[in-house]
This record gives structure tokens, sequence and C-alpha cells, in this order.
């Protein structure tokens, strides 16, 4: 599964692809694929866990859409986390919503193995369970387990799971865009939902900022420039997908065109200010690094040499010691009703 966003790429976006928290490239079509999941789940559990405010913030505002509609949380009995990454927020969802089965469906099995040591260590083995699967289809390729490692499958036995099944609630942070056939996936999803029940889609938002305009390094509007350049690697990577197809993204709309009713979206605000924290710093950096190795043909040599500047541990210019980094970044997310 994959994940960033449509309109809110940035350095943040050269990222992984699975969905707790914010990052870019990927699905089954990139640099990812040779990424070793197990080396690096720990650092999407570090983002994760970064986010976890907003994560949190977004799944008080569900609640919120449920009572509104007159559904209890406790009513919620089944959960689908399309695109779960760690499980972060897999856990998060099903503290919330404390009657639900939630199930964890993402693409690499070491995050899936991530979700289930989580989920377990914090008491939700019996509620939490893993699904391997692969978008737009989402159709499994291999038995899910709970988080106690329980499965209905003997060992090393492999089953086609025909459908995601039924949900009252079908989440997904920044994973669609990463389909070719976006209005697809969103009817195919919508289909799992059970009468009454509630789709969430994080999708767009704004870009990450970390430093203001001028930094005295280099021309000054480099987040500007960064902003351009992945909207040009994003639109090459749409654009490469499998079954690629133009869609206008406007998530309530397609929402709407899925069938579904009372499309609304709200946006959710992370700002960490100046001085930003070794955790912050940590996220930024990395976010940096990545989107360089992405993007570095399409820059000009001076903001390469800036962002290596910038990237530089031991110079009191980069973003490890600079007094000026902060992080602000804003999450929309799409709801509507079965």
């Amino acid at each position: 599964m994959a994940q960033t966003h449509s309109h809110s790429q940035g350095p943040h976006a050269a990222q992984t692809q699975h969905g707790d928290a914010p990052h870019g490239p990927g699905h089954s079509h990139g640099h990812h694929q040779d990424l070793d999941w197990a080396t690096e789940g720990p650092r999407l559990v570090r983002e994760a866990e970064l986010y976890q405010p907003v994560t949190e913030q977004v799944i008080g505002w569900l609640r919120e859409r449920f009572e509104a509609a007159g559904k209890r949380p406790d009513d919620v009995r089944r959960v689908l986390d399309i695109g779960s990454g760690s499980g972060v927020a897999t856990c998060l969802l099903a503290e919330a919503f404390p009657r639900a089965e939630v199930v964890a469906v993402d693409t690499a099995q070491p995050l899936l193995d991530l979700v289930t040591e989580r989920a377990a260590g914090r008491g939700l083995g019996d509620r939490v369970s893993t699904l391997l699967a692969e978008l737009p289809d989402g159709v499994a390729v291999s038995e899910g387990t709970d988080a106690n490692g329980a499965g209905s499958a003997t060992q090393g036995e492999e089953r086609v799971v025909a459908g995601l099944g039924e949900a009252d609630l079908v989440w997904s942070r920044k994973v669609l865009h990463h389909v070719g056939d976006q209005r697809d996936v969103v009817q195919r999803l919508a289909r799992a939902l059970r009468p009454g029940g509630l789709m969430a889609l994080t999708e767009g938002g704004l870009p990450m900022r970390f430093l203001p305009r001028d930094i005295g390094l280099g021309h000054p509007g480099l987040q500007a420039r960064l902003n351009a350049v992945m909207e040009e690697w994003f639109e090459g990577m749409r654009a490469g997908l499998p079954g690629s197809t133009r869609v206008v993204e406007d998530w309530p709309g397609l929402l709407s065109g899925a069938g579904l009713s009372r499309a609304t979206s709200r946006s959710f605000l992370l700002d960490l200010p100046a001085p930003l924290g070794a955790t912050g710093r940590e996220h930024v950096t990395a976010s940096l690094s990545r989107f360089t190795e992405l993007v570095g043909d399409l820059m000009t040599a001076q903001d390469i040499a800036v962002l290596a500047q910038l990237l530089d541990s031991a110079d009191p210019e980069g973003i490890a010691r600079r007094e000026d980094a902060f992080l602000l970044t804003a999450e929309t997310v799409h709801t509507a009703y079965a």
C-alpha cells in the first residue's frame, strides 16, 4: 500500500508508502521495493508517533461524526485500516472504538509484524488482526493473523481471501493517490461499508514547512522551490502507475460519486515551533535526505549544495543545529457515510 498526498507534496513526501505518517513515493512502483522493511519499520514508528497528536485529533473527530449520525463509538464493530504501516494508528483506532475488531491491511509483512507486536504490547491482541493485501483489488495474498500470532491457516499455508470484508469504518491515510485509478479504489472501498458506516480518507493538506523563507543560504525561497520540484516528481509518479487515470482530486466529490452521503472535510494542524526538538529534527533531516535521493536531478546545483549543508549534522547551519528549525504541516481528512 502506499501513501503521501495529492497536493501536500514537499520534502516529507519523499518517504515510504504506508499510511500512518505523511510519506510519499512508493506503493509497488518505486524505490521502496529495495527497502528492508524490517529495518525501516522502527523509523516509521518514530514518525507515526511524532504525528500521533494529529492522529488522535482525527480519531476524536471521527467519534463525533458517528455520534452525529446517531451511532455510538461502541456500536462500531469492525474497522479497516488500509495501509496500516507501523500500526500506531491501528492501535489508536482500537482504543477509540473499544468493541471493534481492527484489521490492519498492508502489503509489507514486516510492517504487519510490527502491528502485531504493538497491539499485543498494548493489550489489544484479541481485537487487532492483520491482512497482507494489495490495492486496488483488496484481495489478500496470505492468511491474516491476530496480534497474538494466531491464524486459521496452518503454518506456511497461503490462501486467497475474497475481499476485505465489511466494516463500520474504513480508514486510509495518504494511500489512495498511489493507486492508478483513484475513483475506482474509492468505489471499491465504499462497497465494504456497512449501512451507516463511515469512510475517512486523509489526502491533500499542506506541505511540511520547516525553515524561514530566507535561511541565509543560497537564494531565498528554498522551500517553495522544493515544493515545485516535488509536484513535478509526483506527477511523474502518478503517470507511471498501472492503470493511471487522471481525475480531479476532489475527494468529497469522489466519495459522493461512490454513493456515499454527507461528504465533508476537515484539516488538522501539526505545529512544532522553533526551536524544534530532537525527534522533530531527526524527522525533518530524514525527510530531506530521502527527498534529495529522489529528486536531486530536478534541482539546481546551488539548491543541492544548500541541502547538503542543511543535512550536515556538524554544520552550524544544518537542521541539527539551527535554532530557527520548526515543523508545521496540515492533514486534510475527508469523510462520508454509507
